[in-house]
């Protein structure tokens, strides 16, 4: 596939401050705004060798904005829009501002099935600093599988499902279906996980509409012990936890959830699952999120 991994995410923000201390103090990101040079309604925020994996610009919403997916070269960017063409979805090429805001070669935009914005890029431009985190987190672990994983809402399930694996190139890792009541005429919603690179996935869809644009995002740390000092900030910060601490059953990964500034959740989580041969792997549905934890109904506690 042209796509190799989740190379940014957008947020739309009533309040910068509220981001810059959520993703400084409790995250643990460097925000390097200043230092790109962005006007006075973006925040950047660094978690890597990139210049920036988080953007939230200033708005009259608090809500998830865009992903910005990554190919390796201009030829992988001219397969996404020959593809995203041939399926008769309209691509918007940026102009030379928004790539110089990207800080990237060449990028393109589009809209999938469920309205969800998305944003594919190559030839990322960097000084190459290490990050610097205000929180002391030593590193996120990035690299080849990108900034993490998003799960997005998506209502219209069986088109936009379509749309990923087949024209975009993703794989199935593995599915749920959920309910959250024992009424048996509730109706099951789908939640399909998929990849793009080692990373189990890296991507999710849920089957419903949400407000937030988003269900949620999540940044892997190297260690548990990142995992209980990014959970012990959380708590000193104030910030509404949204899922305890539990090891999930399909990717593997040690993680608590946590309710962001924009109203979707942030997962931060520890020893995610890397797949290095999908050809044998087993796509799989699993009955339960996790082995053990992750109780969600604490986010619904007032």
């Amino acid at each position: 596939m042209a796509i190799k991994s989740l190379g940014y995410i957008g947020v739309n923000s009533t309040d910068l401050s509220q981001w810059r201390t959520f993703a400084c103090d409790v995250m643990g990101l460097e925000d390097v705004s200043a230092h790109l040079s962005c006007n006075e309604n973006t925040a950047l925020f660094k978690m890597d060798d990139h210049p920036y994996r988080l953007i939230v610009n200033k708005s009259d919403t608090d809500q998830f904005a865009f992903c910005g997916w990554e190919t390796n070269s201009e030829a992988g960017l001219r397969e996404v829009a020959d593809a995203l063409t041939a399926a008769g979805v309209a691509v918007t090429w940026a102009d030379a501002d928004h790539i110089a805001e990207r800080r990237v070669t060449q990028l393109l935009s589009f809209t999938d099935p469920s309205g969800t914005r998305h944003e594919v890029f190559y030839g990322v431009i960097s000084d190459f600093k290490r990050l610097n985190s205000p929180a002391g987190v030593s590193h996120f672990v990035t690299g080849s599988q990108g900034l993490g994983h998003v799960v997005l809402p998506a209502p219209n399930f069986d088109e936009t499902s379509s749309f990923f694996t087949e024209v975009l190139g993703f794989g199935l890792s593995d599915l749920m279906k959920i309910k959250f009541t024992p009424d048996p005429a509730e109706p099951e919603k789908r939640l399909w996980f998929m990849h793009c690179n080692e990373r189990h996935h890296s991507l999710g869809l849920f089957e419903m509409p949400l407000p937030a644009g988003c269900v949620h995002v999540m940044v892997e740390v190297p260690n548990v012990d990142e995992v209980g000092l990014g959970n012990d900030r959380r708590i000193a910060a104030g910030v509404k936890l949204t899922g305890t601490l539990g090891r999930h059953a399909n990717d593997h990964m040690v993680s608590f959830y946590m309710r962001s500034p924009a109203g979707f959740d942030i997962e931060y989580g520890a020893e995610g699952r890397t797949v290095d041969d999908w050809d044998n792997y087993p796509v799989f549905q699993s009955t339960v999120a996790s082995f053990w934890g992750h109780d969600f109904s604490v986010g619904h506690e007032d």
